[in-house]
């Protein structure tokens, strides 16, 4: 995976003709997105590193770069990913070995410049 940064902003183009093309299909998933992330039972940052987990698992990159900026807004540490990452190289042997140190390093790529959630 290339620097998260660059991975974003190359899907921003393609994304955004893919929105206006299926304005319905996106908004349906922007509103299940929000309901699924947002705090309740279970923090905001907790679901950005169980999201971050499995964006590992699938072996998405753009998945690792949404979800690392995510979690890097909701104030979670270098040590939580990386205990996070623990478990998904558990659980995915070792595609998790490389995948989990991009996400890693795309999360610290966030978390230097991250706003913590409710402090904008």
């Amino acid at each position: 995976m290339d620097r998260a940064h660059d991975v974003q902003s190359e899907l921003r183009g393609p994304a955004i003709r893919l929105r206006r093309a299926i304005p319905d299909v996106l908004a349906g998933y922007a509103s299940l997105h929000e309901a699924a992330m947002a705090d309740g039972v279970v923090s905001a940052a907790t679901k950005e590193l169980v999201a971050l987990a499995i964006a590992v698992t699938r072996e998405c990159d753009g998945c690792v770069a949404a979800h690392a900026r995510g979690a890097a807004k909701h104030g979670v540490t270098e040590a939580e990913v990386a205990e996070v990452m623990g478990v998904a190289i558990l659980m995915n042997g070792g595609p998790g070995t490389v995948w989990g140190p991009r996400a890693l390093s795309a999360f610290l790529e966030y978390a230097e410049t991250a706003t913590p959630a409710g402090s904008e």
